[in-house]
């Protein structure tokens, strides 16, 4: 899978597609290069569409943070929050969350996602006009440099010419997949929020947290690099909002960069 989340792929490539880019079908298509089965309630997509609406919007949520998301049922919250991310759009309520599963035999597994519909409550763009992508970048930028500077004071650094350097460095040179038109500013915020989920989650796996010398550090470490990946998931969501927005056209008050 690509290390952008799913849900912020269909967000940009439907919207894309509603704007005149490409069709619904390709959007799919341009969503999921890397899955090998795609199934469950994506004509929804196109209903959607035909119902008037213009852009599709994503949220990242996490268990107790909820952030981004459209109010709607426990159901709604339940899927959203399991999966970790759903989209959705404004105008009628109504959203989408994929569940993403392996299959097949160990030695050659391929990956499907299912995606599930809910009703949601509508949400007003005029609320979603006032997120401003300076903002959401400095803000990120500044929660990167504390909790950089929160691991660095607890001396467990397991990146310097290690294994874990060169793969993050390795992923950073990736194909994003995203389509043309997206504010620059934009893109620079998810592919950095991206990177640093790419990294939280190498620096949290098993193998990078037995090289810290003690237990009580390593938990320290834990949830600091806990939050900051919950950072890069906001900023990522938020950025992508805002990109959706503008490639409908639905921010004409605001100069998107």
């Amino acid at each position: 899978m690509s290390v952008l989340p799913v849900c912020v792929r269909l967000a940009l490539w439907a919207t894309a597609a509603y704007a005149g880019q490409l069709t619904v079908e390709q959007a799919v298509d341009r969503t999921h290069p890397d899955v090998d089965h795609v199934s469950g309630d994506l004509d929804r997509l196109s209903l959607w569409r035909d119902l008037g609406e213009r852009a599709v919007l994503v949220a990242l949520p996490r268990p107790g943070n909820l952030s981004g998301m459209p109010r709607g049922s426990a159901e709604l919250i339940a899927a959203a929050t399991d999966a970790g991310e759903c989209v959705y759009v404004p105008g009628i309520g109504a959203a989408l969350v994929p569940t993403i599963e392996n299959f097949g035999p160990a030695d050659d597994q391929g990956t499907g996602v299912t995606w599930s519909s809910y009703d949601c409550d509508p949400v007003p763009v005029h609320t979603l006009e006032a997120l401003s992508l300076s903002e959401i970048e400095q803000g990120f930028r500044q929660e990167l440099t504390e909790h950089t500077r929160a691991i660095e004071n607890l001396d467990a650094k397991p990146w310097a010419g290690s294994l874990f350097r060169s793969m993050a460095d390795e992923l950073s040179i990736s194909q994003w997949g995203l389509p043309d038109g997206l504010p620059s500013r934009a893109t620079r915020i998810i592919t950095m929020a991206a990177l640093v989920g790419v990294a939280t989650e190498l620096g949290l796996s098993d193998e990078a947290q037995s090289q810290v010398l003690t237990s009580a550090v390593a938990e320290q470490r834990r949830i600091v690099l806990n939050r900051l990946d919950a950072g890069a998931d906001r900023a990522m969501a938020a950025a992508a909002t805002v990109a959706a927005l503008s490639l409908a056209g639905l921010r004409p008050s605001r100069h998107d960069s």
